[in-house]
């Protein structure tokens, strides 16, 4: 497999660490015609050192395998599904929950990390001049600009033509396929085991294409050029799924916003989503130091200002979070492995039930596509692949007929027909589930 492969097969989610394994300094990121991030390389671009780094190569080591060599401690427990841990919580940051997405934590543990000189910068995604993208940052007295969610593609291509220049331990945050590609060059560069001394990672329920956020801006109002989106406005009166998206219009400086409840399910469809996360079974970033993502649970998920589930890693985070908790700066529960798999349910019944059927359906297509943990390769019933197959259309639609129509309306009414073919299979799939659990409950109390 080569990095042309994984481009030319969507395997790509732009995090583009493999440009920095270039020796000829010829690949760089660009945007593809489906609105992601991927490298366009050079005539003598060296792909044999470049694919060493990329996350979705066949050839790689898993999160099993990458976890045991970086977070596996005797005193570390284990889950098949959530990985190496010292600590499960779920809560809030009382200092930076108004101001920051989910419960503040990620806002929380970058601050402290910069408080106490754990590491000297922080290497994460940050609004500059209404657009977002890694930046550098070290200001511990500006921490609260770099607190809201972005769903739009960005690449840590600049963090490895820049940390040599930087004086210092370096935290950077990312998503679960960011975060393995850190860990692969630390493998191959031990050096960056000391220099990136801190990953966060960010749960994610997969990348978004930048179509996604003009889609928003449009249903908004934004009809022209906009900037400073806003994915996830709170309504701290509401529950932690009422929020809003905003953006503001450049012709008239005006703030436009919608109710995302109001446009229907975004995450479970699928739409502009990339396809490389079909291929990923790292729910909550296996990999990370720390793993941070919303506490999508009763009651936690009654809350409009937000909570978050978090998962420790290592010690030193584990010391940060006892802490915040001693100091009266958090307010969290611990709680149960049962609870955190629950909090994430959906990615979990997508992303590994689904696998399998996703995984013979390229074959059979002649695409390929990474290996994968057979432990999460399993044959599901007819209904539940029904659902797989209409949302891999509904995925892919989503990007064709963004492109064809530009237009919200238009892409909406195009949708229909898909989206409720996905609806119908979704809800026969439900019933068939819960059928199959009464015939079970009836057996069992025979």
């Amino acid at each position: 497999m080569s990095i042309d492969l994984i481009v030319k097969n969507h395997l790509c989610t732009g995090c583009g660490v493999c440009v920095s394994e270039d020796q000829t300094h010829q690949a760089k990121m660009i945007w593809n015609n489906e609105g992601f991030l991927v490298p366009s390389l050079g005539k003598s671009s060296t792909q044999d050192k470049m694919i060493k780094v990329c996350p979705f190569a066949i050839q790689q080591k898993n999160e099993d395998e990458l976890g045991e060599l970086f977070l596996k401690l005797p005193e570390t427990q284990y889950h098949d599904k959530i990985g190496y841990y010292y600590g499960l919580y779920a809560g809030y940051s009382k200092e930076f929950r108004e101001t920051s997405s989910s419960g503040g934590i990620a806002t929380y543990v970058f601050n402290a990390l910069l408080e106490q000189k754990i590491v000297d910068h922080l290497f994460i995604v940050k609004e500059v001049d209404g657009q977002y993208a890694y930046q550098f940052f070290s200001n511990v007295e500006e921490i609260t600009q770099i607190s809201k969610t972005r769903y739009t593609p960005v690449t840590l291509e600049k963090l490895f033509q820049e940390l040599s220049k930087v004086d210092g331990k370096v935290a950077v945050s990312g998503v679960a396929c960011f975060v393995k590609a850190i860990r692969l060059k630390q493998m191959y560069d031990p050096v960056l085991k000391e220099k990136i001394a801190f990953i966060v990672g960010i749960i994610c329920g997969g990348l978004k294409s930048r179509y996604y956020t003009d889609y928003l801006a449009q249903e908004a109002g934004c009809k022209s050029e906009y900037s400073h989106a806003q994915y996830r406005v709170k309504n701290k009166e509401s529950y932690a799924l009422d929020y809003k998206f905003s953006c503001i219009e450049k012709s008239d400086k005006k703030i436009h916003m919608v109710d995302m409840q109001s446009l229907g399910d975004m995450w479970g469809t699928g739409l502009f989503k990339s396809n490389a996360c079909d291929f990923c079974d790292d729910v909550l970033t296996e990999l990370a130091d720390i793993s941070l993502g919303d506490a999508w649970i009763h009651p936690y998920d009654q809350s409009g200002l937000g909570n978050s589930i978090i998962i420790t890693r290592n010690k030193i985070v584990e010391t940060l979070i006892k802490n915040g908790l001693n100091q009266n700066s958090l307010t969290l529960d611990k709680v149960t492995e049962g609870k955190i798999l629950l909090s994430q349910s959906g990615s979990f019944n997508h992303r590994h039930k689904g696998m399998l059927y996703r995984i013979m359906k390229a074959n059979k297509s002649m695409k390929i596509v990474p290996k994968k943990r057979d432990k999460h390769l399993d044959e599901q019933g007819i209904f539940f692949n029904f659902v797989q197959s209409s949302r891999l259309k509904t995925r892919q639609k989503s990007l064709d007929f963004w492109l064809e129509t530009a237009d919200n309306l238009k892409f909406k009414m195009k949708m229909k027909p898909y989206l409720d073919e996905l609806k119908f299979f979704t809800l026969w799939n439900h019933r068939l589930i819960k059928l199959k659990k009464i015939i079970f409950s009836k057996k069992k109390g025979a």
